[in-house]
């Protein structure tokens, strides 16, 4: 079966670096992901653009939008990205930059980061991104749940303010990054309700092969197995691996021991080809 892993990162961010050095143990590298990929029959990735400067570390609010690739000199072919934005870098010189990025041929949606900045989905702030998303015809794919950072705020990372944004602009689709984990019944309710709102099953779990079996244990996967059953949307579920954050072929297994083997296809495969559009050309070349 082939494989798209729809949320990974190539970024040279310092927290990336600790965890796949401490706590994955992961070849972090060019290499290292073209290894994984080869092993696991990964076609194509989708990473999620994201940089930081050498003040704050992210959340950076001194990163410049479009946020993109920057862990090495080279990106390998088979990945592609979503231009990362940071609200506190949205003036019109930053939108002319944002336009022209989602032009590229591998540039393939738009990510924001919800709860590492401080701004509600349906903010303002983010209002000409998303016609510049329907423009385009781009997703939008937002962070929801748990911050892999302790400066994040939980509260703009609920998934229940996607809903509103869902309703205001039928005409983009927006994914949401890690299920709105550990709020996903919540989240289950915003892709059951909303024609026009995808979950990606990334980032569940952080650590090694050990760690996944160990929680996939006693009650602790209760609730995702609750909202997976609850939102009855295996035609709007993506795999993801959150890659460095877990090594991609155990990854690979746990998610499949979640989603019932009808659906593999379809979580595994089918479900990225029709939220992120640009990625069907590459994926016959």
């Amino acid at each position: 079966m082939k494989i798209i892993d729809a949320h990974l990162h190539y970024s040279d961010i310092k927290s990336f670096h600790e965890t796949a050095n401490t706590i994955s143990f992961v070849d972090y590298s060019y290499k290292g992901i073209i290894k994984e990929y080869e092993e696991a029959n990964v076609v194509l990735g989708i990473a999620m653009g994201l940089t930081e400067t050498n003040g704050m570390g992210f959340p950076d609010n001194n990163a410049e939008t479009p946020m993109g690739l920057d862990l090495e000199a080279m990106v390998p072919e088979n990945i592609v990205y979503c231009a990362g934005i940071n609200p506190y870098n949205l003036d019109a010189e930053a939108f002319e930059r944002l336009e022209k990025e989602v032009q590229k041929p591998n540039v393939v949606g738009i990510k924001i980061y919800l709860g590492y900045y401080p701004f509600y989905a349906y903010d303002e702030v983010y209002e000409p991104v998303y016609k510049l998303a329907e423009k385009w015809g781009l997703p939008v794919v937002f962070h929801t749940g748990d911050t892999y950072s302790e400066r994040g705020l939980l509260k703009y990372s609920h998934p229940m303010a996607i809903d509103e944004v869902a309703v205001k602009h039928r005409k983009v689709n927006f994914m949401m990054a890690h299920f709105g984990d550990p709020w996903t019944l919540t989240g289950a309710e915003i892709v059951y309700k909303n024609s026009n709102v995808y979950a990606d099953l990334s980032g569940l779990i952080v650590g090694t092969e050990r760690e996944l079996l160990k929680r996939s244990q006693g009650r602790f996967l209760d609730h995702l197995r609750h909202a997976i059953e609850f939102s009855d949307a295996y035609d709007k579920l993506i795999f993801g691996t959150d890659w460095p954050l877990i090594p991609v072929g155990p990854y690979i297994e746990f998610i499949k021991d979640l989603i019932p083997s009808e659906f593999h296809e379809d979580v595994f495969y089918n479900n990225a080809l029709k939220i992120f559009p640009k990625i069907r050309p590459l994926l016959r070349s």
